[in-house]
């Protein structure tokens, strides 16, 4: 089934952050890759103020995997990475969400599919709509439809900046 994860990072170097933890999210198997959006340098939504900008990336991907072994396995990265959470919202090396796992619809306290807010944040929006324009949120509609109604001030292209296929 396919997955959708969104990577971002506002703290220390934050794209070779990504690049690392995209490489060891395929590093085991269960997970095959399809393709990544383009980067994005996005402002910081909702927390603290005062936190420095994110560049955020889509995966899409293929798995075999159940939601919650790839959440284990997105936690792990996460810590690997330095991520330490100690408000919500609040900067961090490293951020890898679930956003969508097939039709999956859950609503546990640990575990929201699809993500509960991805369909209204331009920082998920844009760049899922270049690596999937025929991306869909369960019970919220296409990306393609959501993007119209929203604003996307604050979410930069990068150009310099390009995720590589993990080997």
């Amino acid at each position: 089934m396919k997955v959708v994860l969104a990577f971002g990072s506002n703290l220390g170097r934050r794209f070779q952050t990504l690049q690392g933890a995209v490489d060891s999210l395929f590093d085991a198997p269960g997970l095959e890759f399809v393709r990544a959006s383009p980067v994005y340098e996005t402002d910081p939504v909702g927390g603290p103020g005062g936190q420095d900008s994110y560049l955020n990336a889509i995966v899409v991907a293929e798995t075999s995997l159940d939601p919650r072994t790839l959440l284990e396995r997105a936690l792990s990265i996460e810590n690997a990475f330095g991520r330490e959470r100690a408000e919500r919202w609040g900067p961090r090396t490293l951020d890898i969400d679930l956003i969508v796992v097939g039709d999956t619809v859950c609503d546990d306290p640990d575990l929201t599919l699809p993500h509960p807010r991805a369909h209204e944040r331009a920082f998920v929006l844009v760049p899922w709509f270049e690596a999937d324009p025929e991306g869909t949120v369960p019970g919220h509609g296409r990306v393609s439809e959501l993007l119209e109604g929203l604003d996307r001030q604050g979410v930069r292209l990068r150009e310099d900046l390009r995720l590589q296929r993990p080997d």
